[in-house]
């Protein structure tokens, strides 16, 4: 079923997909794997948008979809981790860029797993980010981009952060339907993840806290 609910969202059958996620959660699957199915029909949704196959509307309706999946799914997973603060991180949409839902997604996850986050939107600037982690003194910034458009905003990004002397006290993660190891390269990032979890995975072993 779990890949019945990956097309139904990316095909935009929205009350069927919403459904499925029900029945899925009631039947025992994990929250996270529910999530993660939907950062895979983001991807599919992603790519007709690129292709021109889908457009702005469809774009709306599959965040719409995945916003009522996200707010069954995340009661599920909020009581099952430690509370306690593990570090601290800027997060946000580049520029150019509007989707959100992968980057709620990351959000809520390195919020329920100790992290502190400040989750500064979509279509963010270069100038926003710097001005957040010279306020803030971050750990670890993470750079979601949904579209292939977005790695250039990725790439400056980093470079301001370079320029106005902080580069060198955070680590930097990217993340998004398209993002790979070429395009961690290209931004000069330190690293990538596929998957929330690949985030909390890094942020955890970044801050020490897999250590502990």
């Amino acid at each position: 079923m779990s890949g019945e609910l990956v097309d139904a969202i990316a095909d935009m059958r929205d009350e069927e997909a919403v459904e499925l996620a029900r029945r899925l959660l009631d039947g025992g699957t994990p929250a996270l794997e529910v999530l993660e199915d939907c950062r895979k029909a983001m991807a599919i949704v992603g790519q007709r948008f690129e292709d021109e196959e889908y457009f702005i509307p469809e774009l709306i309706l599959a965040g719409e979809t995945l916003r009522a999946i996200s707010e069954m799914a995340k009661p599920r997973m909020a009581g099952s981790v430690d509370a306690a603060r593990n570090g601290t991180i800027v997060l946000g949409t580049v520029a150019g860029d509007i989707h959100d839902i992968g980057k709620d997604i990351v959000s809520f996850m390195l919020d329920v797993n100790g992290f502190e986050v400040f989750d500064l939107g979509v279509d963010v600037a270069p100038e926003t980010f710097v001005a957040k982690v010279r306020e803030v003194r971050p750990e670890i910034v993470a750079l979601s981009g949904f579209l292939t458009l977005s790695f250039d905003a990725m790439k400056e990004t980093v470079q301001a952060l370079r320029e106005a002397g902080l580069r060198d006290h955070v680590k930097i993660m990217i993340g998004g339907g398209t993002v790979d190891e070429a395009v961690r390269e290209y931004a000069r990032a330190d690293a990538y993840g596929s998957t929330a979890a690949d985030a909390v995975n890094l942020a955890k072993s970044w801050t020490g806290v897999e250590a502990r």
